[in-house]
């Protein structure tokens, strides 16, 4: 018998904004705005020796029935400013960006990229998101019209051009014209910023369909994804790495890092206690109700939260909700919350909190350690994003009780061996094609 590959786990940071995860009224939490909560939680990130730190984008405030959002009225602050501030404060940590390909440009989007990488001396990573969505669109001078057909064949493209952007100066500093023309784009020209430390920074993708997939497939590093379940990810796992074949890659260049919570306790039964609290924070009775209307496209406030789903269906074509994606068919998600409801003798808020928490991990230390293990060691995952419930301190606790465990079982880093997010990430330098 041969001895079973070693495993070697990558974690990553999510800094928790706006978005449902986080409970804004634990006294706990801080701004989400102010330079110091991004700096806690990277310099946590980076004492507990993770690969990067991941913020991610805003271009509009949402809108719920025709008003802002309640999780976005603080605002929300442009990434890679933010990242560059980070670069002085941190030495090893990756620095992670989610920028839009539908409304940025690739010249200026690449300059802006490899110079964060030179400022945290190869550091930096762009996760390259795509939209189809008028509404946000609104804010840009083309009006946000962009065919959902067309979003990924722009950003294959957008990708593909900043490539060449990066790959026009030499390995010893020689700047060479840029000619592309292509279907989005035409870049005639010199780019102003030398090769940076990595060569390309690194490129993360999270689409989830089929044409989201193959994008990662053929141009990412780094795949972000939801599915948590150890079953969904071994699926999710084996589909996106038997697609890189094709694109002439190996398994061992793309990693799969699900973005997961997770909750700790003294004891399971004391982390299981504690994950019922924080869920029934995150998802109060008027949350329950905006989460319903989420689905159903229309005024669901005259429902009791304590009392039962409505009886007829949603309007699949409503825009009730704007600036977030709808996720899934509402038509499939009702029918699934009523399956749900009627199993287990559920309420509105009592099926929304069962039927949107995202996977997480919940035990002791030791048993979230061996949780994590199990779902690396199965192909379920290279590793993962952690998405703290709490801004900046939800992720002290993983840091000082999780990580040494981990190291103890021998998956996970003792020290930073390399200096680059591609060298903690096991990531070749890419072959310059000058």
């Amino acid at each position: 018998m041969t001895a079973a590959a070693p495993i070697h786990m990558h974690l990553a940071a999510h800094f928790p904004g706006v978005n449902n995860t986080t409970v804004w009224s634990d006294p706990r939490s801080r701004s989400q705005i102010e330079f110091s909560s991004f700096e806690h939680l990277a310099r946590t990130a980076e004492r507990g020796l993770f690969d990067f730190f991941f913020l991610a984008e805003g271009l509009r405030l949402r809108e719920h029935k025709g008003l802002i959002h309640d999780l976005d009225v603080v605002g929300r602050p442009e990434s890679l400013t933010v990242l560059s501030a980070l670069a002085a404060v941190t030495d090893r940590l990756g620095l992670a960006a989610t920028v839009n390909t539908t409304f940025n440009e690739p010249y200026e989007l690449a300059r802006r990229f490899a110079t964060l990488d030179h400022l945290s001396a190869g550091r930096a990573a762009w996760n390259a998101v795509t939209s189809s969505d008028a509404f946000t669109g609104e804010n840009f001078r083309r009006g946000g019209y962009l065919d959902r057909a067309d979003r990924y064949t722009r950003a294959a493209e957008f990708v593909a051009t900043a490539r060449e952007l990066w790959d026009s100066w030499t390995p010893d500093g020689t700047p060479r014209p840029v000619a592309h023309r292509g279907r989005h784009f035409t870049v005639e020209g010199e780019f102003t910023v030398p090769r940076s430390p990595q060569g390309h920074p690194v490129v993360i993708q999270a689409g989830d369909s089929p044409e989201g997939r193959d994008f990662a497939a053929s141009a990412a590093d780094i795949v972000f994804t939801r599915h948590g379940t150890l079953e969904a990810g071994r699926a999710f796992y084996a589909d996106v790495k038997g697609r890189l074949a094709a694109h002439g890659r190996e398994p061992d260049e793309l990693k799969v890092m699900p973005g997961v919570t997770f909750v700790l306790g003294d004891t399971d039964e004391e982390a299981e206690e504690r994950a019922a609290a924080i869920r029934r924070q995150q998802v109060s009775p008027q949350n329950a109700i905006a989460a319903l209307e989420q689905v159903w496209g229309r005024d669901l406030s005259g429902y009791d939260p304590d009392g039962p789903l409505p009886a007829d269906d949603p309007d699949p074509g409503a825009e009730l909700v704007r600036g977030r994606v709808r996720q899934g068919d509402p038509l499939a998600v009702a029918a699934r919350w009523r399956a749900l409801s009627r199993e287990k003798g559920l309420s509105i808020r009592q099926t929304v909190i069962e039927a949107t928490g995202r996977q997480s991990f919940i035990g002791s230390p030791a048993t979230v350690a061996a949780r994590l293990t199990e779902y690396v060691a199965a192909g379920a995952a290279d590793g993962f994003i952690l998405v703290p419930h709490l801004t900046p301190g939800g992720l002290d606790d993983f840091v000082d009780r999780v990580v040494p465990l981990l190291q103890e079982r021998g998956v996970f880093r003792r020290a930073y061996t390399g200096s680059t997010l591609r060298s903690h990430l096991g990531l070749a330098e890419p072959v310059w094609k000058g």
